[in-house]
């Protein structure tokens, strides 16, 4: 059985979850608001920064939805959301920044980038293996139970969850080194002055603290199943 002390532990992450998500939100709402310099919208910022770091051959689009910014090494396009394509706010040119930094370490073969790359195909193929193993559980007493014991459930689980946690946790540095060279790079323009600077580190530096709560998160379901494999075993 799972003690008190550990759900205790599974309680505060979540907790932790909630306050760093309504911090983010908060911040980059109140930042939506404050101009950059020269009036330059998400796109322009991240046009013009790829072109600095002398990258070319990499499309700025824009795509549906909200906090679905990302940069794709398969296709080599930066894709900001509409807020963000079109904003000209401090949050919207460190969100463009920073996913134009995702691009300069590619550019650059930034080897933690390369190592999380790696692991997609592996992540994805145990995404597909828990899905598998969920259903089975659901219908296992009625079909699988005398070749799938839960045991086992739990030890693929186990195995799954930890390649997910190690694929969180190397994507920190990735991410907080492109906040890093957005921040750099937002100064060094201008983009960012003396008076917005302070807010776009701050938002992303909360944005960063999202991928910490998702290693944490993931850490924290990890140590759940270990916890309940182990209670099993007593």
């Amino acid at each position: 059985m799972i003690s008190m002390g550990q759900i205790v532990i599974l309680g505060v992450f979540m907790l932790l979850s909630w306050i760093v998500s309504a911090q983010l939100k908060s911040r980059f709402r109140r930042y939506s608001q404050i101009p950059v310099n020269y009036g330059m919208t998400g796109k322009d910022v991240a046009e013009k920064m790829l072109q600095e770091n002398g990258i070319h051959d990499v499309s700025v689009i824009s795509v549906q939805g909200q906090l679905t910014d990302h940069y794709n090494p398969v296709d080599k396009t930066v894709n900001l959301s509409q807020d963000v394509y079109n904003g000209r706010s401090v949050s919207a040119a460190a969100v463009a920044a920073h996913e134009c930094g995702h691009a300069v370490q590619h550019a650059t073969a930034y080897a933690p980038l390369k190592f999380r790359s790696a692991l997609v195909p592996i992540q994805n193929v145990s995404a597909r293996v828990m899905n598998f193993i969920f259903i089975a559980m659901f219908f296992g007493a009625f079909l699988f139970r005398s070749i799938f014991s839960f045991d086992l459930a739990l030890m693929v689980i186990i195995a799954c969850y930890g390649i997910f946690t190690v694929f969180a946790l190397v994507t920190l540095p990735v991410e907080i080194n492109a906040s890093q060279r957005a921040l750099a790079w937002l100064n060094n323009a201008n983009v960012t002055g003396y008076d917005t600077a302070p807010q776009a580190r701050d938002a992303l530096k909360w944005a960063a603290y999202t991928y910490v709560v998702a290693a944490l998160s993931s850490l924290a379901m990890l140590l759940y199943y270990i916890f309940l494999f182990m209670g099993r075993r007593d």
